[in-house]
């Protein structure tokens, strides 16, 4: 911004007009709405990745469930996800979801989760109603059905930040730290977590493990 002139200005000049108060804030929003839309072909890009791997900090508000973490994820399509929830001494929970299993182990519990992997099942642990594959879809800038609404920031070839209602009205913010797609993921990234001489829990008790929540 050009200081101001100390002098006055010449009876000559014309000043511009000033655009009127309604226009004036429908330009600013305007330009704050294009500064978070993606470049011409990003969004088709990064909804064809087919691989993806970041550290993310998560917030979720739900009816019975309020949190926030920071969270590394990993996928493959079509239906592999690594979720891993690290804390000061090690992993708070490992999970992976391939080909419709979900394991989940909470280290220093000595405890693990085995299910299915649907939308009421990750919602069930981690209080979110996604399908992995909507799951998928959320980090790469795609809104799946069903939700309420749906919100993306994007950086140069990915989101940077998305705020969704789901369908229950839990609200998921995500704030990625960094991401990158098309990563060469190994089958060994999605290998259950090992869990020999754990005892087996359910979502309920996971959950409460995991939360530090008293029943």
């Amino acid at each position: 911004m050009r200081p101001r002139e100390l002098s006055r200005p010449s009876s000559s000049r014309r000043r511009r007009p000033r655009p009127e108060p309604a226009l004036a804030a429908l330009l600013v929003s305007a330009a704050c709405a294009t500064a978070t839309l993606p470049a011409p072909g990003v969004a088709e890009r990064a909804a064809a990745a087919v691989s993806w791997s970041g550290s993310v900090r998560v917030s979720v508000k739900g009816e019975d469930l309020r949190g926030r973490s920071r969270v590394l994820l990993a996928f493959r399509r079509p239906d592999a996800v690594r979720i891993e929830i690290p804390g000061p001494s090690g992993a708070r929970l490992l999970a992976v979801v391939r080909a419709g299993r979900l394991t989940a182990v909470l280290p220093a519990e000595h405890a693990f989760l085995e299910s299915e992997a649907g939308a009421a099942d990750i919602e069930a642990l981690l209080g979110v109603a996604l399908s992995p594959g909507e799951l998928m879809d959320v980090l790469v800038g795609v809104a799946p059905p069903g939700l309420r609404d749906y919100r993306a920031r994007w950086g140069p070839t990915l989101p940077r930040r998305v705020e969704a209602v789901l369908g229950d009205g839990t609200r998921l913010e995500a704030t990625v730290d960094e991401a990158e797609a098309g990563v060469d993921l190994r089958d060994a990234v999605f290998a259950p977590p090992r869990h020999e001489g754990h005892r087996r829990v359910d979502a309920a008790e996971a959950r409460r493990l995991l939360t530090g929540r008293r029943p």
